[in-house]
């Protein structure tokens, strides 16, 4: 039975026993030897499948090649065998915090692989790049990497079901240094008190503004969570080594509550595993079917629905305006509420075009789809219609949309909203969405074959057929995989592919 962790900030004269304090509640939960349900070592195998399906998507791209060189450039650490980069050849390793860093960029960068939102936002999928880097580098079996990433989802999604962090503008990888590092002290064996450490100054090196995700977004998008990942490593380095981190990090008077969330008077209930439950979180998150914020995901399916049934739409002559009635996040994070004109600005970069919620819902409805690449280009976004359908787009907080989206009852817990289209003829038209088609609840819920189907698209055009086929006959055998197997979980580009890529120099 679930266990409800009460957290609060403590005064310094308040005595707050290392066992009482949040911190240490996840490290025990994290060296729980607790078996992993069959469900959700299906789950993991959906998950690997799909980061390395937006991993090989993104190889070529300039910030992925950016994070690769860095990692490439460093040599593999000494107490180990290193991990694989994505793309390289097995053969070709680096040290496991800079193969966490690289893999983890690749993985980000489209912003196309699983999502969980509750009082914060995530994508839990981040964890496995840090956790497979250094099962690898240690050797680790298929076995022991399942129940580090059961961990690694286990604590993310606890987190972000009680501790909002947008709202205070801290971005939502200070959830993930805390999970990643948990999730390694599961796959190493680690005893509490040691995960205790790492926890701590996880959280500590990964707090930062959300101006990452604001105005102008940049390329730093997609190596937050990587950063997070990378410092997750390290930390569970420098705790192995007996040394210790800032306590208590959350409940703390000059804390991360304390200062950077809800103050001095702030209270949350965080729900943990209790001894010997099952970890079985990654079953409450959701992979993405398009390439785009998830907030999007369910205006992408609407929109295509409309295209088919309302062809006229796609022309801005025949639109006189357009409202999405939608949620307080999807209002003022993508939407018009975020007063940000760049979500209006037809040479705007790809990241800030991903959190334009106006834009997106222009481009599904005249094309009827979205694709990764191809909705994102220069050309796409400033073709003359659509720039003229996509600025009479507007969004509107619909306070019962924002309840569905706050909602504890998965049955009715929301991410679309209502559209009002105004057409020039007086005629209105009026649909809804409540989630994407393939949300578990959706109209086609993604299913084992659907993340193969999606792998097996994104990869084609990188990796050869043979490439693609053997690194599925791993991931679908991956609670049974050797030490040695685990080492070859990754995506070899074909010859030639990385050459055509971005290898920029720097420091190192």
């Amino acid at each position: 039975m679930t266990v409800t962790h009460h957290v609060r900030v403590y005064r310094s004269d308040e005595e707050l026993p290392r066992e009482q304090q949040l911190a240490y509640a996840i490290a025990q939960v994290a060296a729980d030897p607790v078996a992993v349900d069959d469900d959700v070592v299906d789950m993991i195998i959906n998950r690997v499948i799909d980061n390395a399906a937006v991993a090989a998507a993104s190889l070529t791209r300039a910030p992925v090649s950016a994070a690769r060189q860095q990692a490439l450039d460093h040599a593999v650490s000494v107490s180990g065998h290193g991990g694989t980069v994505f793309g390289c050849a097995n053969e070709r390793r680096s040290s496991p915090e800079w193969a966490a860093w690289a893999n983890g960029v690749a993985v980000r960068e489209l912003d196309y692989h699983d999502t969980f939102l509750a009082a914060e936002y995530s994508h839990p999928g981040d964890n496995i790049p840090p956790i497979v880097a250094v099962a690898q580098h240690v050797g680790a079996d298929g076995g022991a990497l399942v129940r580090a990433l059961a961990t690694g989802y286990e604590i993310q999604i606890d987190l972000v079901r009680a501790i909002c962090l947008h709202k205070h503008k801290i971005d939502h990888v200070a959830h993930l240094g805390p999970s990643a590092a948990a999730g390694l002290g599961t796959l190493l064996g680690l005893d509490v008190d040691t995960i205790f450490q790492a926890i701590g100054q996880a959280l500590h090196t990964t707090t930062a503004t959300r101006q990452s995700r604001k105005g102008e977004i940049s390329s730093w998008k997609a190596h937050a969570p990587a950063f997070a990942g990378k410092m997750a490593v390290e930390a569970v380095d420098r705790a192995m080594r007996g040394e210790t981190s800032p306590s208590p990090i959350y409940e703390g008077e000059d804390g991360v509550i304390a200062w950077m969330l809800d103050g001095k008077d702030a209270s949350y209930e965080v729900p943990l595993p209790a001894p010997g439950e099952s970890k079985r979180a990654i079953l409450d998150s959701y992979t993405k079917e398009h390439s785009a914020e998830y907030q999007a995901q369910a205006w992408i399916d609407l929109a295509r629905k409309l295209h088919r049934e309302h062809p006229e739409l796609a022309d801005p002559e025949n639109v006189a305006s357009i409202v999405l009635h939608t949620s307080h996040h999807t209002h003022y994070v993508i939407g018009s509420g975020a007063n940000d004109p760049q979500k209006y600005d037809p040479t705007a970069s790809r990241e800030t075009l991903d959190h334009s919620i106006p834009y997106i819902f222009a481009v599904a409805l005249q094309d009827g789809g979205w694709h990764h690449v191809d909705s994102y280009t220069p050309e796409r976004a400033g073709r003359a219609d659509t720039v003229a359908l996509w600025h009479k787009i507007t969004t509107a907080e619909d306070a019962e949309w924002t309840r569905r989206y706050h909602s504890d009852d998965p049955n009715e817990k929301a991410f679309g909203g209502r559209v009002e289209i105004a057409l020039t003829d007086g005629t209105t038209l009026v649909d809804e969405i409540a989630v994407a088609d393939a949300h578990p609840l959706g109209a086609r819920p993604f299913v084992r074959e659907d993340y193969v189907r999606k792998f097996r698209l994104l990869a084609e055009p990188v990796l050869t057929p043979e490439e693609i086929d053997r690194f599925l006959g791993l991931a679908e055998r991956l609670p049974h995989l050797s030490a040695d197997e685990v080492r070859q979980l990754n995506i070899v580009a074909r010859p030639g592919v990385l050459a055509l890529a971005p290898a920029p120099k720097g420091l190192f």
